[in-house]
């Protein structure tokens, strides 16, 4: 069931995730579409005694849902990933392309920004074509090209503003000064899918890298004498890492390693998701490239590389906080504030704070969503006494 919220709406007595920490038979008044800090007398009263009322969840790395494609499908299409995701808790969500040819990238890039300027999408992130062969993944080889600063700038010009982040592997020809050309734009500059040293990857990183896109993913694994990209990216206070939490990408022993190494505040947890998620096994593409989805896991039918995920971010929330025992606190400020202010819409989203959208999810005493609010408006309502 979804509609608007009355026009002054208050959720009672759960647990509310504030920046300054858990409030227990806590209140969150929303007025109209933003979060407000009192309540007219005759505002609606909703009791969600037993239950948890956490930011809405901001996805920076997500490539579809609901059997659709944010890489290849129409509009109407698009859209209806979007939703399958805000359904699953997700708010505030950037979509992510895959490996293609420049041309069609462009054009990808002008489809995707509409939805941008009219409020579906908050960004456009390039994952490919500036990636190492050598760690490629899901991405077809024979359009891999590299990062040369001028085609680069294409993309981000062809996304007209709305381009948040490009992934490269900056110890490609043109890497370095890729990174400074879109540190320069304001465009975030994502180590990944790449064979750099970790001399290379420090290099990078003094550039101006700020992200590692799904760190320990599409790289050369830590070594004791050759400490590779991921130890560079572990030990700088300059990078936030991107965590797929599915079960699949990461052992719940490195997810532990990358928290007490980088602290809660540079972690985002994300999905990385392909039209799968929220949809089912089956036959998919993913770009050009043909993926087959088994028992949840998508890999490529040509070499059995993992294609993406199928993971929705209720189901990241939930496997951090009961299975990986991270705080509460600690899977919020991943999953909603530090993605929100890398994409630089943290002065809307990612906090229950008053004057930000009144984007938000109450999930039950299991950690199992119970409702989604995106900006006033029930997604889905909690099912109340």
């Amino acid at each position: 069931m979804a509609g608007r919220a009355a026009d002054s709406t208050v959720l009672a007595g759960a647990r509310v995730v504030l920046p300054t920490g858990t409030v227990e038979d806590g209140r969150v008044t929303v007025e109209s579409t933003r979060i407000s800090d009192s309540a007219p007398e005759d505002a609606r009263v909703i009791d969600l005694t037993g239950h948890w009322v956490v930011p809405g969840f901001v996805d920076m790395h997500n490539h579809g849902g609901g059997g659709a494609s944010f890489t290849s499908g129409t509009v109407d299409e698009v859209l209806h990933g979007i939703r399958t995701h805000r359904e699953h808790g997700t708010t505030t969500l950037v979509a992510s392309t895959v490996t293609d040819d420049m041309d069609f990238l462009a054009r990808r890039a002008g489809i995707l920004s509409e939805l941008v300027e009219q409020g579906d999408l908050a960004g456009i992130h390039f994952e490919g074509p500036f990636i190492s062969p050598c760690r490629k993944g899901a991405h077809s080889e024979q359009l891999l090209r590299y990062p040369d600063p001028a085609e680069v700038r294409k993309l981000v010009d062809a996304a007209r503003g709305a381009a948040r982040m490009v992934t490269l592997a900056t110890e490609l020809p043109g890497g370095l000064d890729s990174v400074r050309l879109l540190a320069d734009l304001g465009v975030i500059a994502a180590i990944g899918h790449t064979d750099a040293t970790y001399e290379q990857t420090a290099e990078a990183i003094d550039a101006g890298a700020t992200v590692a896109t799904h760190l320990f993913n599409a790289m050369p694994p830590l070594a004791h004498r050759e400490p590779g990209p991921i130890a560079a990216l572990l030990e700088d206070d300059r990078i936030t890492v991107e965590l797929i939490n599915d079960g699949t990408h990461l052992h719940p022993a490195i997810l532990e390693l990358a928290y007490r190494h980088k602290g809660a505040g540079r972690v985002a947890l994300i999905t990385d998701a392909m039209d799968a998620a929220g949809f089912g096994d089956g036959l998919y593409e993913l770009g050009p490239l043909a993926v087959e989805v088994r028992d949840g896991v998508a890999r490529l039918v040509e070499g059995g590389s993992i294609a993406g995920s199928t993971l929705t971010l209720d189901t990241a929330f939930r496997r951090a906080v009961t299975i990986d025992r991270i705080p509460v606190e600690d899977v919020v400020r991943s999953i909603s504030a530090n993605p929100a202010r890398l994409l630089g819409v943290d002065d809307r989203v990612g906090s229950l704070e008053p004057g930000k959208d009144a984007d938000l999810v109450v999930l039950d005493e299991d950690f199992v969503l119970a409702g989604v609010m995106r900006k006033g408006e029930w997604v889905i309502e909690p099912k109340t006494a």
